[in-house]
């Protein structure tokens, strides 16, 4: 039998999943074969519609190697396993004649640990010794958390959080759940043979293919110890977020309360001596955290410093001691000594990060309203780890619907480690972009409109000039407005006002669950939506109830950001231009992002309006717009009013015409 074609294979997978075969999917299928058989690397920007999964699954599947595919949204994970996995095997196996097997991996605090669940958690003495689902009031919200998870563990096969419907506050699953420094060791517990997150990791290394989340791929590049099977090809979907994601999990914190925790933790375990030391230097720490002030210290103060260094002594010491003394009239010792080794070992790992001073590094203050002062540190790049240990012994798809930003894909390959596209080097990882367009006409479906004729936006201070404008053009739309903005703030006070303005219901994030208030606004062709950054990805509103999709300003990163405003300063260090490499490249790729709600489908129309004048009128308003989708452009207030409203009577008579 000769080898199915490509071609054959993506049909088959595309009928299987019912969707539509699209020349940018195919496109896309191709580059992916072509680079994996080639053992380079590929970035692939796919619009939205394009059916960017199976154009990356149907030819890696083909392959037959081992496949990693890393995700950033639990709902594409959801997707690929639950659905275009499933069927597309199927559909593919009478042709390639093997069926390819498929697991999902994540973290270990993911997952049930049937030993907390069971022998309850380790206590400190402050909170009393008691278990908490004794201590919890089956009445109370905790309690009845608790019994429920109690229940699922008989019934769930994966113990996976993702799959308890409804969830469970963080609280809740902190209580059955541990980190990888916490677990005593399936070959140490009692309950190892049924352990969940161990029996996900036997499935992924039997697996041909692997789906796991940009957090575990991290963890795995810099933890040097493997958490990810061995595998041949990689692809990171939803790749714009893969830098947040990385910097997020290289970036370590010390705060008071958490010192506190590990002081207490190795107090019952340890002798007088070395107890007594981390308390000294504990209460050192938090004298000092109660006078820092929020902002990004450029050296280590003298006094901070000291205080580290005994934090990190004292912790050491601890750790020492941790390990050669037992104490067995400790119930359920090794699970205590475990976690009082986890909390004491971060302690000891970021306080010696910080004390030593990395040039390499960002540290800063930052103080929060409930959960008083913290001390942070963040990589200053992340670029030199992914390419040194994302590029190497496999090839690599990175692809998203925004990667391509001002044009091309330079700015999003830098940020990964890459060279520019086309310059070669020894140690220069082989690369190239495509990108294989969308299926939507953008011209024709949709507007982008700048109110050049507002003021530029300050830092604070009302906009009553930007609310007057929101107000006519949800008037004009009859609605169907997704507001998209730059701070919480600024959403719940453009919510404020207009509520009191419009008749029109306005929801407003943070008043309910995100899934819960996207169904609203999505059920009701009148109802508003405002939220912040986070919103911008997650709304998926096909059809005629998102029709106008504002932007309150340009999102650049607030001026103060430490992490931000140190790596804007180091290019320019280097001879760049910081503001366009970091500032106008963060506001780039959320403005992409956010313009995207607009159009999902092909018969969606409507309008991106941003409310910034500086869209239009600054030097670097080519380079963000350029990144957005091709929408038809104005600066008309008059004409994208009249086009609003045409559009919102068109969704009218087709709602009338659909109720006959």
């Amino acid at each position: 039998m000769t080898k199915p074609s490509l071609p054959e294979l993506l049909h088959a997978a595309v009928a299987a999943v019912g969707g539509m075969e699209r020349p940018g999917q195919a496109a896309m299928a191709e580059a992916v074969a072509q680079a994996i058989d080639d053992g380079t690397h590929l970035l692939v920007q796919a619009g939205t519609g394009t059916g960017k999964s199976l154009g990356y699954l149907v030819p890696a599947l083909a392959h037959g190697d081992r496949v990693v595919v890393a995700t950033a949204t639990l709902a594409l994970q959801r997707q690929l396993v639950e659905r275009d996995l499933p069927r597309t095997v199927e559909a593919l196996h009478p042709l390639l004649r093997r069926r390819p097997e498929f697991a999902m991996l994540k973290g270990r605090s993911n997952y049930l640990c049937l030993h907390r669940l069971h022998e309850g958690v380790p206590q400190e003495e402050e909170d009393g010794l008691f278990d908490p689902f004794e201590a919890a009031a089956p009445t109370s919200k905790l309690g009845q958390d608790l019994l429920r998870l109690r229940d699922w563990s008989d019934e769930t096969e994966t113990g996976d959080r993702d799959d308890l419907t409804p969830g469970v506050s963080d609280r809740a699953w902190g209580q059955v759940s541990v980190s990888s420094r916490e677990c005593l060791g399936a070959s140490k517990c009692a309950y190892g043979a049924e352990c969940f997150a161990e029996a996900a990791r036997e499935r992924a290394k039997l697996a041909d293919v692997v789906v796991t989340n940009h957090a575990l791929l991290a963890i795995d590049a810099i933890e040097g110890a493997p958490v990810l099977p061995q595998h041949e090809v990689l692809i990171v979907d939803e790749a714009h977020e893969l830098v947040s994601r990385v910097t997020g999990v290289a970036t370590g914190e010390l705060t008071p309360g958490q010192v506190n925790r590990a002081v207490r933790r190795a107090a019952k375990l340890v002798d007088e001596k070395a107890a007594d030391q981390l308390q000294t230097a504990a209460e050192g720490f938090e004298k000092l955290m109660e006078l820092a002030l929020p902002g990004r210290l450029q050296e280590v103060p003298e006094d901070l410093a000291y205080a580290l260094m005994a934090l990190r002594d004292a912790a050491r010491t601890v750790i020492t001691a941790l390990g050669s003394t037992r104490d067995r009239s400790v119930q359920d010792e090794d699970a205590v000594r475990k976690q009082a080794m986890a909390s004491v070992e971060n302690v000891h790992t970021v306080a010696e990060r910080i004390a030593n001073g990395s040039e390499y590094d960002v540290v800063w203050y930052e103080r929060h309203d409930r959960f008083g002062a913290s001390l942070r540190v963040a990589p200053l790049s992340v670029s030199g780890l992914l390419r040194d240990k994302l590029f190497t012994d496999r090839s690599v798809v990175l692809t998203s619907a925004t990667l391509k930003l001002g044009g091309d894909f330079n700015g999003v390959g830098a940020s990964l480690g890459l060279a520019a596209e086309g310059v070669e080097g020894e140690d220069l990882p082989v690369w190239k972009g495509i990108d294989v367009g969308s299926p939507f006409d953008y011209p024709r479906q949709g507007i982008l409109y700048v109110a050049r004729h507002l003021a530029t936006p300050g830092r604070e201070g009302s906009r009553t000039d930007m609310m007057d404008e929101l107000a006519e053009l949800i008037e004009a739309a009859g609605g169907r407005t997704l507001g998209l903005f730059s701070s919480m703030r600024a959403a719940q006070a453009a919510a404020e006002e207009l509520r009191g303005r419009l008749d029109k219901p306005v929801l407003l994030q943070g008043e309910n669950t995100l899934g819960e208030l996207i169904k609203a606004f999505a059920g009701d062709a009148e109802t508003c939506l405002f939220g912040t950054l986070s919103l911008w990805q997650g709304v998926d509103v096909p059809g005629p109830n998102c029709q106008l999709v504002v932007m309150d300003r340009i999102p650049f990163p607030r001026p103060d950001d430490p992490l931000m405003s140190a790596r804007q300063k180091a290019v320019e260090e280097a001879g760049g231009n910081g503001f366009m490499a970091v500032a106008a490249t963060h506001a780039a790729l959320l403005m992409a992002q956010g313009a995207g709600r607009l159009v999902r489908a092909t018969g969606d129309r409507g309008v991106v309006a941003v409310l910034d004048p500086r869209l239009a009128n600054a030097r670097y308003g080519s380079f963000l717009r350029a990144s957005m989708p091709d929408f038809w452009y104005t600066t008309d207030r008059n004409q994208v009013r009249r086009s609003l409203a045409a559009i919102d009577q068109a969704a009218i008579d087709q709602a009338a015409k659909a109720a006959v």
